[in-house]
């Protein structure tokens, strides 16, 4: 195990790391990009930039996930793939919200684990929850419904994306700050291991009735291209 951990470690440090990172993720949102102006231009401009940021997070993963359940050519949905349109929803605005915090706390405050863990989550949990209350209230919902739907049915998906992200990300990270290498890669790893884990709470959610899911893209029909 320690073998192991050390080999990682290696890898994660390295320039090259990043590079062949850049060359997966960078097609991967060319791809998506593509794919939405051409083919899926009905989609709602914010489901658009869920897909992008998802990709520039997540590279091939993410491409994988919009490929399987967010075009207009899935061949059937369910809640396996609202699932997947679901998570991505959350995964955008905390995934952003916690790159904010995680350079804020590291590179700018210097703050220790426990400050830089609690930093981050509240940046990542803001990010998520603004995502979902501000296109509830752009459809008519008051503020106040609006934070409590979004209290109710994003914090379990939030919490446990955000646990495991910020606890892998300090695990492999350790005092790396922005200027170095490993501060970075540990991101890219530990974003997409909150993803991961954070899918199956949505699916539960799902199947519980406590979250709606995204809507199916083939029922979409909006002028935005």
């Amino acid at each position: 195990m320690a073998q192991s951990y050390t080999a990682l470690d290696t890898i994660l440090q390295s320039p090259w790391f990043l590079v062949a990172w850049a060359a997966l993720m960078l097609p991967s949102l060319a791809l998506v990009i593509r794919d939405l102006r051409t083919r899926n231009a009905h989609l709602m401009p914010l489901m658009k930039w869920v897909w992008a940021l998802t990709v520039v997070y997540s590279g091939p993963l993410g491409l994988a996930v919009y490929w399987w359940s967010g075009r207009k050519e899935i061949a059937a949905d369910g809640q396996w793939r609202r699932a997947a349109r679901s998570v991505a929803h959350c995964y955008s605005g905390c995934g952003l919200g916690e790159i904010v915090g995680l350079t804020l706390a590291v590179g700018i405050l210097a703050t220790p684990t426990t400050a830089t863990a609690l930093i981050t989550f509240a940046f990542a949990y803001s990010a998520g929850f603004a995502l979902t209350v501000g296109p509830l209230m752009q459809e008519g919902t008051g503020f106040g419904q609006a934070a409590r739907d979004a209290i109710y049915s994003e914090t379990p998906s939030i919490a446990v994306m955000e646990i495991v992200a910020i606890g892998v990300d300090l695990t492999l990270a350790g005092s790396a700050g922005p200027t170095q290498v490993l501060f970075w890669s540990s991101m890219i790893v530990s974003l997409s291991c909150g993803l991961l884990a954070a899918y199956p709470v949505n699916l539960v959610l799902i199947r519980h009735g406590i979250k709606a899911g995204m809507m199916d893209p083939r029922n979409t029909d909006h002028a935005h291209g």
